[in-house]
């Protein structure tokens, strides 16, 4: 669809049906027989069509047209993934556990550059983005804007809360991804440090959305040195509760689930890169997306039509000049 970015100069545009009234080549006294034939049929009515075209271009092209923006649909393979990011504090230290100093690089920002590579590699996906620690919060709604996705990820850069809420930062999640296409696949990826315990409720609601809608769930574990693995059963006779291996515990209750479920542990920037290559070969999927269409300037080819026009017309009135009858000389009488 066509706009015009400054609509008042189509006004002008009664100003075209000004050939119809004035002549455009002058009449000569003597006639041209060889030529008035052609000029009556062809000549003359392509020089008003010029003359009518030239304003005509000249004043669309001073409006400002355009072919609108927008969106297609297209098929293409990714998936519909939710980004649920951990900002508690604890992220932002290092993987050896402490504050970074010098070259060193937090948690939170090196899955903050991690993340942001793994978006740009991936066009087709739709990404969702939300965030937890004293409470969850949505972050970015399902979009296939990679400016807005890249700006969403880069916003979550402000320093953390104390607390992991985790088990509603998973509620949030999963019911971001149930809203997208039944046709496609959806996934959550759970990028965090920690965990919490989960309260009864909490988990009779994330059992019941997973029931509704299948979604693939990853736990992207960022272990800091020293702590205990999610995958580590403890030995005989050693505590083993939620609440001193809520770690642990998160991982067996989101296997129970019934969803496919993958987790990874990283203890290193590499390491987390490794998973999240992992992670998109896993989730490389046909799915319907759109693709965004940029809005086209037209002015310059109505600025273009309008000079070949008047360049055109420039041509006429330089071979009416060239070709005139001339006038014969007056005659000298000798006195």
């Amino acid at each position: 669809m066509i706009g015009f970015a400054w609509p008042p100069a189509l006004f002008a545009l009664p100003l075209l049906l000004l050939p119809l009234v004035i002549r455009w080549l002058r009449a000569s006294a003597v006639p041209r027989l060889d030529l008035r034939a052609v000029e009556g049929r062809a000549v003359g009515p392509l020089l008003v069509a010029l003359a009518m075209l030239a304003p005509a271009a000249l004043i669309l092209g001073l409006a400002q047209p355009y072919l609108r923006g927008g969106s297609t649909a297209y098929r293409g393979i990714g998936t519909n993934l939710v980004l649920l990011i951990d900002r508690s504090s604890s992220m932002d230290d290092t993987f050896a556990g402490r504050s970074p100093q010098g070259g060193d690089e937090s948690k939170a920002a090196a899955a903050r550059r991690i993340l942001l590579d793994f978006i740009a590699r991936r066009p087709d996906d739709r990404i969702g983005i939300a965030a937890f620690s004293t409470a969850p919060m949505l972050v970015l709604p399902m979009t296939e804007s990679r400016t807005a996705i890249a700006a969403a990820v880069a916003a979550l850069a402000e320093p953390g809360l104390s607390q992991t809420d985790v088990g509603r930062g998973l509620t949030l999640a999963m019911g971001m991804a149930h809203e997208a296409s039944a046709s496609d696949s959806r996934a959550v990826v759970l990028v965090s440090d920690g965990a919490a315990v989960i309260a009864p409720e909490v988990q009779t609601a994330l059992r019941n959305l997973a029931a509704r809608r299948q979604v693939n769930i990853y736990w992207l574990y960022l272990r800091t040195k020293g702590a205990k693995g999610i995958f580590e059963v403890p030995e005989p006779g050693q505590a083993d509760t939620p609440h001193l291996r809520p770690e642990r515990h998160l991982h067996i209750f989101l296997q129970s689930l019934g969803l496919p479920y993958h987790a990874f542990e990283a203890d290193s920037p590499g390491a987390v890169e490794d998973a999240v290559t992992e992670i998109g070969r896993m989730e490389s999927r046909p799915i319907l997306t759109r693709r965004p269409v940029p809005r086209r300037d037209l002015a310059w080819a109505c600025h273009l039509l309008a000079s070949l026009c008047c360049a055109a017309l420039a041509a006429a009135r330089w071979l009416e000049r060239r070709y005139a009858p001339r006038r014969p000389a007056p005659l000298l009488v000798p006195a």
